[in-house]
């Protein structure tokens, strides 16, 4: 279906009005973090700041416990990460390619993981974590997320379309179960691989609730509880918890600038495919 030309205009102004709204407040938050404590707190705000200054951040960086919270998110993340794909790849190859007694049950299993509440589990998590002495240790942040529900679902999902006479003629030419999995399927389902890999890192990057029960330790903190601590040190000092504020998006930022098309294409991906 064609619009006509008035009808295209509407619709591209209402998306471009849409964006802004949506960004306006993001927009507020980069350009305020430029500007010093009083234009801050001013009676007549001010969309650009009146003198621009890098002070916020020479303060934020100044404090080396940011350092070592960036670590902490990005080592967290990307282990997490890293685990969901191997594991989530590995269940739904077994799942979508294999024909064994309760493989249906297994899978319903998995999936009813994901009707239950992330905070209905904080208690048995804490309880184990704390028997296995996993308190304010990197094990103790990410052994949650380390296996996912919903990247097996994803997984067998795409394995599925995989056609099966792909496989058995890599069988009859000699090939093992491991080489098949690396050198023919993996490849097939990179498009998947890339989506799951991108909201895995970033929903790790963001988890907040979970990280701030199991550490204690302030070395231990991850950059979203971390910044609740900071912001929680500098009170009402919102020049400085603006900027932190930012370089706790930063990352998350450029993940999304980076690799936008494979984030839509994942989006659409999940939504479509049965």
């Amino acid at each position: 279906m064609t619009l006509s030309r008035p009808r295209q205009l509407l619709v591209y102004g209402l998306l471009i009005l849409g964006g802004l709204v949506m960004i306006f407040p993001f927009l507020w938050s980069v350009l305020s973090s430029f500007k010093p404590p009083a234009e801050i707190l001013t009676l007549e705000p001010h969309l650009l700041p009146q003198e621009p200054t890098l002070d916020n951040y020479r303060t934020v960086l100044s404090d080396g416990a940011f350092g070592r919270w960036y670590l902490n998110s990005l080592l967290v993340a990307s282990l997490t990460t890293a685990s969901v794909i191997l594991f989530s790849s590995l269940a739904g190859y077994s799942l979508a390619k294999f024909r064994y007694a309760g493989r249906k049950i297994v899978f319903l299993g998995i999936l009813s993981t994901m009707m239950i509440p992330a905070e209905m589990l904080v208690i048995p998590w804490f309880v184990g974590a704390g028997y296995a002495g996993l308190d304010d240790t990197y094990l103790g942040i990410m052994f949650p997320g380390l296996i996912s529900a919903f990247g097996v679902f994803l997984m067998k999902q795409f394995m599925e379309a995989i056609p099966d006479s792909l496989l058995e003629s890599a069988r009859i030419d000699g090939a093992g179960e491991l080489k098949i999995f690396f050198r023919i399927v993996i490849p097939l389902v990179k498009p998947a691989l890339a989506s799951l890999a991108i909201f895995t890192f970033i929903s790790n990057w963001d988890a907040f609730l979970w990280p701030l029960i199991v550490t204690s330790n302030s070395e231990m903190f991850t950059l979203p509880v971390g910044l609740q601590s900071f912001a929680g040190a500098h009170g009402i000092e919102y020049h400085l918890i603006i900027a932190a504020a930012n370089l706790v998006v930063l990352p998350v930022l450029i993940v999304f600038i980076v690799l936008q098309r494979q984030i839509i294409q994942g989006i659409a991906l999940t939504g479509v495919k049965g």
